[in-house]
């Protein structure tokens, strides 16, 4: 059995993290963690500053430099490695904004399941920068971390208690099939939908929203060893990172495909088109292009021919430093629901030079293929294209990379 750790700066809110770590004694094993930056580590926690500070890659010395900022970013860093080590059931922390951010790049860089629990002064407001992709539970504090008192005591509570549930029940059973990462959006559903049932019966299909944060949660499972393959059908958050748009996953999009060399088939869903929020948030710069008013918060702008182009070389990019088996399946019925004919984003010209880019600048090899489809990627037909390459990554037909990575 691993402990429960209780993390925060003791020489500003011990009192507030003893209590709570008292409460999760009563259930389950508890380590406090200091991680306060003065470097005097006077406080009664069992893990002193010095000690998480020294898992740091350049040495406690990066951390107690005197300067707050830089202090609470090293503690941070050094907290993540320190935390890696351990055997933890779970983590809770208690802190304002600074201890928000000293905690959290930790909780991040565990992996996804593994309780957190966050109590902070900021939790009402934009938590994206905290929790990211990952599954940590913001509680506001109400009031600030700053002493015990009747409300503190029972926000306080509330948390311990979460945390003690979530590590303290048992998981409810599910068949052990294993997981298939696929990515959806609105306008690629009737694909994924199909994709998702065809595989249900071997597979637990786990379905990822591509607003941004969902690629990036899909590649955190990936990078985590969750999940067993992934058919990337809408790869559309590459168009907001090359336009601008507000559901980008970063440039790290398909890094962990590449680090973990899990089988993967890619395709062009929703290449068509860029996010922005109402039509009045549309930049200035854009508005006398081709839009499309999804909902009253949400616009889509179709992406021209030089957008595809550099959108195609940027998964070409990623694509070629991926050596475990590849499949790349180009649609050429049209990238989604809006771009079929008659449709507000049919553009022959525009899906031409993603396609065109994409299959000329891929390093094509036996285990890193593009196929071309001649159907839209919501019709049957490019379903079943999709699960013929599935099935033949996984099973390695004419394919010794996807040999390989089976059985890792």
């Amino acid at each position: 059995m691993g402990s429960a750790h209780v993390a925060g700066t003791f020489d500003t809110k011990g009192a507030e993290l003893d209590y709570v770590a008292e409460l999760i004694a009563h259930g389950h094993p508890v380590v406090t963690v200091d991680l306060s930056t003065t470097g005097e580590g006077s406080s009664s926690a069992v893990v002193q500053p010095t000690e998480v500070a020294a898992h740091h890659p350049d040495g406690a010395d990066a951390v107690f430099t005197g300067d707050r900022g830089t202090a609470v970013t090293a503690m941070a860093c050094a907290f993540a490695h320190f935390l890696r080590e351990r055997d933890v059931d779970g983590v809770i922390g208690l802190g304002g904004s600074g201890g928000t951010a000293l905690i959290t790049p930790a909780m991040r860089a565990l992996p996804v399941g593994v309780p957190k629990v966050m109590v902070s002064t900021v939790a009402s407001g934009d938590v994206s920068g905290y929790v990211d992709a990952t599954d940590i539970a913001m509680f506001p504090s109400v009031t600030d971390v700053a002493g015990l008192n009747r409300i503190s005591r029972r926000i306080l509570a509330n948390a311990a208690h979460a945390l003690l549930g979530a590590i303290s029940h048992p998981m409810p059973q599910v068949e052990d099939k294993p997981a298939v990462a696929l990515s959806m959006f609105g306008v690629t559903t009737p694909c994924v939908t199909t994709t998702a049932d065809a595989l249900a019966a071997e597979f637990d299909p786990l379905v990822f929203h591509a607003t941004g944060t969902g690629g990036r949660a899909m590649e955190k499972l990936v990078d985590d060893g969750l999940v067993r393959a992934v058919l990337d059908i809408t790869t559309t958050e590459v168009c907001d990172l090359i336009a601008g748009g507000v559901m980008s996953a970063g440039e790290q999009r398909l890094d962990a495909i590449a680090r973990t060399r899990v089988p993967y088939v890619g395709s062009c869903g929703a290449l068509d088109m860029v996010n922005f929020g109402a039509l009045e948030s549309v930049p200035q710069r854009y508005r006398d292009r081709n839009l499309y008013v999804h909902n009253p918060q949400v616009t889509l702008m179709r992406t021209t021919a030089q957008e595809c182009r550099e959108i195609g070389s940027f998964i070409a990019r990623k694509l070629n430093a991926c050596h475990g088996p590849v499949r790349f399946l180009l649609p050429t019925g049209g990238v989604s629901m809006l771009d079929a004919p008659g449709q507000p984003f049919h553009d022959p010209e525009a899906d031409a030079a993603l396609f065109d880019t994409i299959e000329r600048e891929v390093e094509q090899t036996a285990d890193r293929r593009v196929l071309r489809v001649g159907h839209n990627v919501n019709d049957e037909e490019f379903v079943t294209a999709l699960l013929t390459s599935f099935r033949e990554i996984l099973e390695g037909r004419g394919n010794p990379g996807a040999r390989e990575a089976s059985r890792h």
